[in-house]
């Protein structure tokens, strides 16, 4: 065997492996963040939003957990987390009684994200199995 081919082989060897064990992490995030679809939501946040869905659903605790957590990654799938933080807003401050939450209400462009919230919020909710009621 050439002398020359091993030794290159015993400096290439470590490099090659050092390659390997770094790009490892980097493609398991890579496959996380695909997996976790198109729009990557602050785990807070998540969290937030779950325990407060399930806070306003009868049900099991472990059900209303997997039901919200469904809905949630169903309005992730649709919606950029940026739009979601200001369609979730306006509805939650919609409820404002007075003069701050007239601001709000007499706003059209609130109104309509207001409005493609509930509606995006509801279909993801019948795709997870909650009840909605009609209103």
């Amino acid at each position: 065997m050439n002398i020359t081919l091993i030794r290159s082989a015993r400096t290439l060897l470590p490099a090659a492996l050092a390659a390997l064990t770094l790009g490892a992490p980097m493609a398991a995030q890579a496959q996380a963040q695909a997996q976790a679809g198109p729009h990557n939501y602050p785990t807070s946040d998540r969290v937030f939003f779950v325990e407060a869905c399930a806070a306003q659903h009868p049900g099991t605790r472990f059900e209303m957990i997997s039901k919200c957590s469904c809905v949630l990654d169903k309005i992730a799938a649709e919606v950029p987390f940026n739009e979601f933080e200001t369609m979730s807003t306006a509805t939650n401050a919609f409820s404002i009684g007075g003069e701050r939450g007239n601001y709000i209400r007499d706003v059209e462009m609130l109104t309509d994200e207001i409005k493609r919230f509930k509606e995006v919020q509801a279909a993801a909710k019948k795709g997870c199995f909650i009840n909605v009621e009609a209103k």
